[in-house]
């Protein structure tokens, strides 16, 4: 049975001060120690119960998500362009335990947690992996429904991890600890067999060699596959020109046509959500005017959930094209720093091993692919429950025609309870 796929691997590595191996370094040991770990119960939402600084932690993943989208959409002027800030987001979250205490305040303002408590940071981070995966791996009625997010951290030989790092990193964040020796080809094997395992196969040669001063490298995977709960109708897809920043080109158009549609429409964007058959969906953002970069550099969770509570049902037209993107995320290290990660530089990570030595994170990379085609499309009822759609609100009074033959702007999100709408995709669509 055909699968949407959403994928993505995201890895940090961390080097320690050049000067420390210079001066000797640690010797091999052949294996890193830490007491076996067994992980607690991820925390199920309280229902009834909301805490306000969760609710901000996971808003403010959002936040970070949309930041992080538009310096990363600067850096790929004109190129089609996916990532995932879920991936990110997840293991510099992680890593809060990690920090050194005069830079823990200035990574969770960077993630959009300010003020918030590292504790309440794994909560939130816990309570997510709760909601996203709890009730996808699974199989019903002969389909498979997976979003499977997956962290790990991989350590070098020559030092050993802390307990206390690894009993929260699976405690809260479901990350598993893996002893490698990066100064061996065999590192590399190690994390990209882990990358491909985790994503189906489908992210490979995510590294291709290691700095000789890498003590350990925190990982991030993420695996969605869903389709949508009414499909387009191929029969009705036909060729159409897409007008692309390299210039104009044919692609195929799926439409969609009829009421029961899920609209929203001020003076700069229209937008359509694709919901998908077990939860969440797809929004199809499209500028009027102004082009794709002012649209992405608007978009806030704010914005993003005013353009939820403001849709309506409508009846209209939506012809949009298929789209396959895949790519290797350029300047991450250089997007994180500007938005004040402060771990790339000096002794900012004391709380990872136990050994003396300096760590700071010297490098950041991912890479991402989403396939978009006829098997999915907008399931109303569903879609205004969970976003807060007006399904009882104002028809336009003249049927919507949203046809995206120019850039524009996509958000993949799946369903939490503190978050709402938890934004774990996004990208642009300059030329399908």
């Amino acid at each position: 049975m055909k699968k949407r796929l959403f994928l993505v691997v995201t890895i940090f590595i961390v080097f320690s001060c050049e000067q420390y191996h210079n001066n000797g370094g640690a010797e091999n040991t052949g294996s890193f120690k830490i007491a076996e770990v067994k992980a607690k119960e991820l925390l199920a939402p309280s229902y009834g119960d909301n805490d306000p600084s969760l609710k901000t932690a996971a808003e403010g993943a959002n936040d970070f998500a949309f930041r992080l989208n538009a310096v990363l959409v600067k850096n790929n002027a004109g190129k089609n362009f996916v990532c995932s800030p879920f991936s990110v987001w997840m293991p510099l979250a992680a890593l809060v335990n990690a920090a050194d205490s005069q830079f823990k305040d200035a990574l969770l303002t960077s993630l959009g947690a300010s003020g918030i408590s590292p504790d309440d940071v794994n909560k939130t981070a816990s309570r997510m992996l709760y909601d996203l995966t709890k009730l996808r791996d699974i199989e019903e009625e002969g389909y498979y429904n997976p979003l499977k997010i997956v962290n790990a951290i991989f350590v070098d030989n020559k030092v050993t991890l802390r307990k206390d790092f690894a009993q929260a990193f699976m405690d809260f964040y479901r990350g598993s600890s893996i002893n490698v020796d990066f100064a061996s080809p065999d590192a590399v094997d190690a994390v990209n067999n882990w990358a491909s395992k985790n994503t189906g196969g489908l992210i490979t040669n995510l590294v291709e060699k290691f700095n000789p001063l890498t003590f350990a490298a925190i990982a991030n995977a993420i695996y969605y596959s869903d389709r949508w709960r009414l499909e387009f109708n191929p029969d009705e897809t036909k060729d159409d020109v897409f007008h692309a920043p390299v210039g104009d080109r044919t692609v195929p158009f799926m439409l969609r046509r009829g009421g029961g549609q899920i609209y929203y429409e001020d003076e700069k964007i229209q937008a359509v959500p694709l919901g998908f058959l077990h939860n969440g969906g797809l929004y199809i953002l499209l500028p009027k005017s102004g082009g794709i970069d002012e649209l992405v550099f608007s978009m806030t969770n704010d914005y993003f959930n005013e353009i939820q509570r403001n849709s309506v049902l409508a009846e209209g037209r939506l012809l949009l094209p298929r789209f396959l993107i895949e790519n290797k995320t350029e300047g991450l290290q250089e997007a994180l720093e500007s938005l004040g990660v402060p771990l790339f530089e000096g002794e900012t990570i004391t709380g990872l091993i136990t050994e003396n030595i300096p760590l700071s994170l010297t490098d950041a990379m991912q890479k991402a692919v989403i396939k978009v085609d006829e098997k999915g499309t907008t399931a109303a009822a569903v879609t205004v429950l969970e976003n807060g759609a007006t399904s009882t609100g104002p028809q336009p009074e003249i049927p919507f025609e949203m046809v995206c033959d120019r850039p524009f702007m996509f958000i993949l999100y799946d369903y939490t309870y503190d978050g709402r709408s938890q934004v774990l995709f996004t990208g642009v669509v300059n030329q399908p």
